[in-house]
């Protein structure tokens, strides 16, 4: 079975959120370079579980929520050339972006 997105309060996993300023003009093209980084390179490097790419319905924000194994695994997906060279592309297209690891502290449900 393909791994999923799991939240879960202290799940042992790094979860990146990545929140990506855009002009509304451009976070199509954003969404669908993270899209295709996603399918042609993340997806396979060792420690990705999964990632989802959300889209701000005002045009101007664009979220990457992805989660990896470790933070180590991450880290190591920095370093890779071909991740490098699609992040070098989003850094093009977006005016500002705010990567950072987080840890589930709570989860609530209806």
């Amino acid at each position: 079975m393909p791994a999923t997105t799991t939240i879960t309060a202290g799940a042992p996993v790094a979860t990146l959120i990545n929140v990506f300023t855009v002009q509304a003009d451009r976070q199509r093209e954003l969404v669908d370079l993270l899209v295709s980084a996603t399918e042609e390179v993340m997806r396979h490097l060792p420690g990705f579980i999964a990632a989802n790419i959300h889209a701000s319905d005002d045009g101007t924000r664009v979220v990457n929520y992805a989660q990896w194994e470790t933070a180590d695994a991450f880290h190591a997906m920095l370093g890779n050339p071909a991740a490098q060279a699609h992040m070098s592309k989003a850094a093009d297209i977006a005016d500002h972006f705010d990567p950072h690891l987080y840890a589930v502290e709570s989860v609530h449900h209806r």
